[in-house]
């Protein structure tokens, strides 16, 4: 199981970034916030990215950038700890490091650009999309955090949103919210071209078969996706094509006791862990000339 959970949050090909060096640099997110405690969680962060997917592919002028712009029906388990690993960077890595990352980000999908199966445009840099793949993203991690792991007080549900504002800006996205309020209100302004698709049901179905977690483990990822689908809100949880693929009777109580024990495992080679050890250590000092 450790070495399942330090696959998943170790860096993927090509992505390996040094989270120990320089000694004392801040990263975006303050040490010392809620960001860190969460994106710490192996468990919440795959529950809450995917449920953050859903949310996303609910919406058309998303969908049809992911689906037809990533790598998630070829080759799922890389996209996900990707995605899941540059979340981190942007918490934990040295506020230069994150910067680089999100820049190259943004070049990337300057290029995702055409037009819904509807005829609307899309472009992957549009701000009012990024203010919605952004906020779900830390709506995601945040609740799953708060469902599965320890219960957030309403301020540290509003400091998810706050700590994450200086990624979101880097991003293009500056209308994001700021506090849990505002995501409710984007929430509720969102909701109406929120809609079925049967890619939905395909997202589902291909998460389940991915190579993420090892083949003894595959209970356990399905189970943590029935979890994700659980937790996403109204009006998309209701939609057909999650219907029935939540959570049975009894698992939530498992799915608990699984993100409080990832809590108390110790992943010292990961990024939390290296983090850490670069913020509490001395800066080097200034050599003269």
């Amino acid at each position: 199981m450790l070495d399942a959970l330090q696959a998943l949050m170790g860096p993927p090909k090509g992505m390996d970034v040094d989270f120990e060096t320089p000694p004392g640099a801040p990263a975006l997110a303050p040490a010392d916030g809620i960001s860190w405690q969460i994106f710490s969680n192996p468990i919440a962060l795959f529950i809450g990215g995917v449920a953050a997917v859903l949310l996303e592919l609910a919406e058309p002028s998303v969908r049809s950038g992911v689906w037809e712009h990533s790598g998630f029906r070829s080759d799922p388990a890389t996209r996900l700890r990707r995605t899941g690993y540059a979340a981190m960077v942007t918490v934990y890595a040295p506020r230069e490091e994150a910067e680089r990352m999100i820049a190259h980000v943004v070049r990337a999908h300057d290029r995702v650009r055409g037009t819904t199966p509807g005829g609307k445009p899309y472009h992957a840099n549009d701000p009012v999309l990024l203010d919605w793949v952004q906020a779900t993203a830390i709506w995601g991690f945040a609740e799953a955090f708060h469902r599965y792991a320890r219960r957030l007080t309403a301020n540290e549900k509003s400091a998810a949103f706050r700590e994450g504002e200086a990624a979101a800006r880097l991003y293009g996205a500056t209308g994001a919210p700021g506090d849990w309020a505002a995501w409710d209100a984007l929430l509720a302004g969102t909701a109406p071209r929120l809609e079925d698709h049967a890619i939905l049901a395909e997202f589902l179905d291909i998460m389940a078969g991915a190579d993420i977690l090892p083949a003894p483990l595959r209970p356990l990822q399905r189970l943590l996706i029935r979890a994700a689908v659980s937790l996403t809100p109204e009006p998309v949880r209701s939609l057909p094509s999650l219907e029935g693929r939540g959570l049975r009777f009894g698992e939530a109580g498992l799915v608990r006791m699984l993100g409080r024990a990832a809590r108390l495992i110790p992943l010292a080679n990961l990024p939390p862990a290296q983090a850490r050890r670069r913020v509490a250590a001395l800066p080097m000092p200034a050599t003269g000339h």
